[in-house]
């Protein structure tokens, strides 16, 4: 489930982009403050930044340069009203990786976000494969090619991004930057919890050891 910041001070627009990308499986967090968003980028990790020109604070061209100047690798799509071309290499050399003038539809944001997140992780994987399992994130199901187990979308994120980064071991707080919401009460109690409920689902294929706890450290999924 990737998590996508999105910034922008029109309100109505956040709330219907928000609407459908969650119908999407996406996760949103969105801001409408420039500031803010720097903050935000500062403190949590996202897969993809949607990000408006015309910003309260700071504007969006500033966001990028500074971003990427502090080493940002995340990918950015720029909203904008204007539709000159000098606004678009403004965009593109402030560090966007695209551009998307308004009015647009939700669908073709949509689109674009899929690309950039292809492109990203190099062919991105719609399913992942660990141990003879089989995840298959946008349906939230894990299968061994047998028996077939329904996840909760908690569960998929966390196993998801688990999967995407094997070998790596991650602290409970790590794992609540990465999946949770930055505006989650969630706390390294809540990660065990999950935790615990996914070693539940994994033990229906009898691979409950497929994450370890590493004593005083974290967790690992070794492959």
């Amino acid at each position: 489930m990737a998590k996508i910041l999105l910034v922008d001070d029109d309100q109505n627009l956040v709330a219907g982009l928000t609407q459908f990308l969650e119908e999407q499986s996406y996760q949103i967090e969105a801001v409408q403050d420039g500031e803010d968003a720097l903050q935000m980028l500062s403190s949590f990790h996202y897969d993809a930044i949607v990000l408006d020109w015309n910003l309260p604070g700071m504007s969006g061209e500033a966001i990028c340069k500074e971003y990427r100047r502090r080493g940002g690798q995340t990918p950015i799509i720029f909203l904008t009203g204007q539709n000159d071309i000098e606004f678009l290499e403004r965009g593109l050399a402030a560090g966007a990786d695209d551009y998307l003038t308004k009015p647009f539809a939700a669908r073709e944001l949509a689109a674009r976000l899929r690309s950039l997140l292809r492109r990203r992780q190099g062919a991105f994987e719609a399913e992942l494969q660990a141990n003879g399992l089989l995840l298959k994130p946008e349906m939230n199901l894990l299968t061994d090619g047998n028996e077939k187990v329904t996840l909760r979308p908690k569960e998929t994120a966390l196993l998801e991004f688990l999967l995407r980064n094997p070998n790596k071991i991650f602290s409970a707080q790590q794992l609540l930057d990465m999946v949770w919401s930055s505006d989650s009460a969630a706390t390294s109690n809540t990660v065990r919890t999950w935790m615990g409920l996914l070693r539940q689902k994994l033990s229906l294929f009898n691979q409950q050891d497929l994450i370890k706890t590493i004593p005083g450290a974290g967790y690992i999924l070794e492959r």
